[in-house]
C-alpha cells in the first residue's frame, strides 16, 4: 500500500504499506470527462512512482452507480439503471485502459461485496447511536446528490424572467425537500472532526476555507431517502421503505476495497485525492462516518483544481466538454496524457487548449526525447549500436567545467523528482527532467559527432559524449516512467535497459558498455512516434 501525497469522486486513496485507491464518480449519466481523467492519471502517476521505490502497491478505480440521478438519467433514455451504469462503467474502464491507468481492481458500488460492507457500515452507524429517525427539511440538488443550508444556495435569474434557487459552489438547481427518513449524528461529531482538519489535513492549506463554509451551519445528515422516490440503491437494512444516502453508499468504497468488514487491513489511507467539487464530503461526511464507526481517518486529503477550457469551467450548456477519447485520436492516448500530468496541478484551475496541448506533446516529447533517443542510435554516429562505459579521464579531457558540472549534478535531479512526485506535482517532475534532456540535446550539437565519427582517433570524445547522453537519456527514462510509462519503457528497451533495472535506486548504478537494440522503437496507434500535425 503506499504512502505519502493523495483523495471528486475521482478520488484516490494512499494507504501505509503501499496501496492506492482511485475511486472514479461520473456525474448524470454523463461519459467521462478530462477532470475524471486527471484524477486517475494523477493518482496512476503516483502508484508508479511509489512502484518505482519498490512498493507494492494495490491500485483500485471504478464507478459510483446509485443515486436519483443515476435513476432519472437512465429512465430519459429508457434503460433500467443497471444497464446505463454498465454501458457507463464500460466507457469509464476503456477510457483508463487506454491512457494506461495501471488499476488493480475496478470497483462498481453495484458489486455484491460493496453492497455487503455498506450494510454492516450501516448497522454498526445504528449500533453505535449514531443514526436516527427523523424528518429533514431543505434544499437538496440532485444533480450533486447533495444536502445544502441555507447559506450554501441562491437565487439565479433565468431567462424567463423568473427566479430560481441554485446551489452557490456547483450552480446546479435546488429543490426543497420535506420527508421523513434516518438522520445521521453529524452536530456530535464536529468536536473530534474539527480537531482532526486543525491537524492541517487538508493540502492545499487554501482549500480549508471551503470546508469551513460548511462547518458554520452543520446539522444533522439526513442519510437516507424514501424507496418510493429513490428506488436505485441499497436499501436500509430491516426497513424497506428507505435508501441509503449515495454518498453514503459511495465513500464506502474506500472500505470495500481494504477489505471491510471481515478482513479490513492496510487501513487507514495516508493520503486520499479528491477532485475540488467533492472536497465536503471527504473532509466532513467521510471522516464523520469513519469517527462514527470506531474507524480511523485519512491522515492527508489532497484537492486538486479544476480543468477548464478558455478559462470557462466545462459544461454541456456551453459547448466546451473536452471528450478525452476524440482528443486522444489526435494526440495519441500517451501525448494526451502528458499533456494533462503536464500542465494541470493541485493548485490553480488549469486550462485546456488544443494548440497547446499539440505544440507541447511536439516539442518535448517528439523533438526533445524522442530526438535525442534518434541521435544517439543513429548508425552513422553510434556505429557500433553501444551503449559505451563511463571514463573518467576522456571526461576530463573533452568536456567543459560547465558540461561535467552538469552531468556531475544529475544525480541531485532523482531527490529533485522525489520530492515533486511526493507532493503529486507531476508538472514539476517535467520541468526538472526535460531541463536535462533539452541540455543532453544542446551537448550532442556542441559536440558534433557527425564530425567525430568520421576519424577513428575520435572515438574517445565520441564515446564519452555517448556515455553521457545516454546515461542522461536513461535516468530521465526512469524518472518519465509515471508520466508516460509506455514511451519511456520503449526507451530503457532501446537503450538495452533490461526490466529488472529501471527502479529509482538504479538511477544511481553508472552503465558498463552493452549493445543497444538497434531496432526502431514499436509504432503503436495509441502512441507518439513521429510529430503531431
Amino acid at each position: 500500500m503506499v504512502a505519502d501525497k493523495l483523495g471528486e469522486m475521482p478520488t484516490a486513496s494512499f494507504y501505509s504499506e503501499g496501496i492506492l485507491h482511485p475511486f472514479t464518480m461520473w456525474f448524470q449519466g454523463k461519459t467521462p470527462h478530462i477532470g475524471h481523467l486527471y484524477t486517475a492519471l494523477l493518482a496512476d502517476a503516483t502508484a508508479r512512482f511509489h512502484r518505482l521505490h519498490g512498493k507494492e502497491v494495490v491500485f483500485s478505480t471504478g464507478t459510483d452507480e446509485h443515486g436519483l440521478k443515476i435513476q432519472s438519467s437512465a429512465t430519459k433514455v429508457n434503460k433500467t439503471p443497471k444497464l446505463y451504469c454498465d454501458e457507463i462503467a464500460a466507457k469509464f474502464k476503456a477510457l483508463f485502459d487506454r491512457t494506461d491507468v495501471s488499476y488493480s481492481h475496478f470497483i462498481r458500488t453495484t458489486d455484491e461485496t460493496h453492497v455487503s460492507a455498506v450494510q454492516n457500515f450501516w448497522k454498526i452507524l445504528v449500533k453505535n447511536d449514531y443514526i436516527y429517525q427523523g424528518k429533514y427539511e431543505g434544499w437538496y440538488s440532485m444533480a450533486d446528490e447533495e444536502f445544502l443550508s441555507e447559506e450554501e444556495v441562491c437565487d439565479q435569474r433565468m431567462e424567463t424572467g423568473e427566479s430560481q434557487k441554485i446551489s452557490v459552489s456547483s450552480g446546479h438547481p435546488v429543490v426543497w425537500v420535506a420527508e421523513e427518513n434516518y438522520m445521521f449524528r453529524l452536530t456530535k461529531i464536529k468536536p473530534k472532526l474539527l480537531e482532526w482538519l486543525n491537524t492541517g489535513v487538508i493540502y492545499p492549506r487554501e482549500k480549508r476555507s471551503q470546508v469551513d463554509i460548511a462547518l458554520r451551519n452543520l446539522q444533522d445528515l439526513s442519510v437516507s431517502r424514501s424507496r418510493s422516490r429513490l428506488s436505485w440503491g441499497i436499501p436500509v437494512p430491516g426497513d424497506s421503505t428507505q435508501t441509503i444516502y449515495v454518498w453514503l453508499d459511495a465513500l464506502i468504497n474506500y472500505l470495500t476495497v481494504a477489505g471491510y468488514p471481515d478482513h479490513l487491513q492496510h487501513w487507514p489511507a495516508d493520503t486520499q485525492i479528491v477532485g475540488q467539487d467533492i472536497l465536503k464530503f471527504h473532509t466532513i461526511y467521510w471522516p464523520a462516518f469513519l469517527l462514527a464507526a470506531g474507524l480511523d481517518l485519512p491522515k492527508q486529503i489532497v484537492c486538486h483544481a479544476h480543468w477548464t477550457v478558455d478559462g470557462y469551467k466545462m459544461s454541456k450548456s456551453r459547448g466546451n466538454v473536452v471528450d478525452p477519447q476524440e482528443r486522444m485520436n489526435k494526440l495519441t492516448a500517451t501525448g494526451f496524457r502528458y499533456f494533462l500530468l503536464r500542465s494541470g496541478t493541485v493548485f490553480t484551475n488549469c486550462n485546456y487548449d488544443d494548440a497547446v496541448a499539440k505544440d507541447i506533446v511536439n516539442a518535448e516529447i517528439v523533438n526533445s526525447y524522442l530526438n535525442m533517443l534518434s541521435r544517439v542510435s543513429s548508425k552513422s554516429i553510434n556505429k557500433h549500436t553501444i551503449f559505451p562505459s563511463f571514463n573518467e579521464e576522456d571526461f576530463q579531457t573533452f568536456f567543459t567545467k560547465e558540461e561535467r558540472s552538469m552531468f556531475n549534478r544529475l544525480p541531485d535531479l532523482i531527490d529533485i523528482c522525489n520530492g515533486y512526485y511526493n507532493g503529486l506535482l507531476c508538472h514539476k517532475v517535467s520541468e526538472a527532467v526535460f531541463e536535462y534532456i533539452r541540455w543532453s540535446n544542446k551537448l550532442f550539437n556542441d559536440h558534433v559527432p557527425w564530425k567525430l565519427c568520421k576519424d577513428p582517433a575520435n572515438d574517445r570524445h565520441l564515446h564519452c559524449l555517448l556515455h553521457v547522453t545516454m546515461e542522461t537519456l536513461r535516468v530521465c527514462s526512469i524518472l518519465l516512467q509515471p508520466l508516460i510509462p509506455h514511451i519511456a519503457g520503449q526507451v530503457l528497451d532501446r537503450l538495452g535497459i533490461s526490466k529488472g533495472d529501471r527502479l529509482i535506486k538504479h538511477c544511481l548504478e553508472r552503465q558498463l558498455v552493452h549493445r543497444i537494440k538497434d531496432h526502431p522503437l514499436q509504432c503503436q496507434k495509441n502512441h507518439i512516434m513521429q510529430r503531431i500535425k
